[in-house]
């Protein structure tokens, strides 16, 4: 799906009004196997990125940021931690499988979360390195937490994530959301 289809697919009028802020993660996939010959789309979970991905899960569901919408790279490895990090949630949101994610910067990635619909409260990204934790750090702005700043500037670890809270996905832009804290499960 390119970005220009996701855009179509969610033109809504926006529901509501409420002031209070968006919540965005940014989930880099976990542990994947290095198989030869096997292209980098289709590289699989490793037994330990599943293990990973099962955590991650609860822990997002134990935080209370289980996601409205999930917006997951079309890579094999990503789908996969999508779906272990499901099973372990508590519930099922809506999820878009993006070829755009696999490619994008974080640019491009910022681009497709402001076409989210007004009324998403939560939104997870699935995707992978640098471009999750250099979107991260595009968009942390001053009221940004500055330890968890310095260490997601340094790249993230598969299977974590990074909390940002945004005033509005349409607004969405360098500078302007909260880094809150990086989640990375040991």
């Amino acid at each position: 799906m390119t970005l220009g289809d996701a855009r179509g697919e969610w033109d809504a009028e926006p529901v509501t009004s409420e002031t209070s802020p968006r919540r965005l993660l940014l989930l880099r996939h976990a542990k994947a196997e290095h198989p030869d010959l096997i292209p980098d789309i289709q590289r699989p979970l490793s037994l330990v990125g599943r293990k990973q991905s099962s955590r991650v899960g609860a822990a997002v569901a134990a935080d209370d940021l289980v996601p409205d919408l999930v917006l997951c790279s079309s890579s094999v490895r990503t789908r996969q931690t999508w779906d272990l990090v499901r099973s372990s949630l508590g519930a099922d949101p809506d999820v878009r499988y993006l070829d755009d994610l696999y490619y994008a910067g974080s640019s491009a990635l910022v681009e497709l979360v402001r076409a989210v619909p007004a009324d998403v409260r939560t939104v997870l990204v699935v995707g992978h390195e640098p471009t999750m934790s250099q979107a991260a750090v595009l968009l942390a702005g001053p009221d940004s937490d500055p330890a968890t700043l310095e260490r997601v500037r340094v790249g993230v670890p598969t299977a974590s994530w990074s909390l940002l809270e945004v005033a509005g996905w349409d607004t969405l832009a360098s500078g302007t959301a909260a880094l809150r804290r990086l989640a990375v499960l040991g």
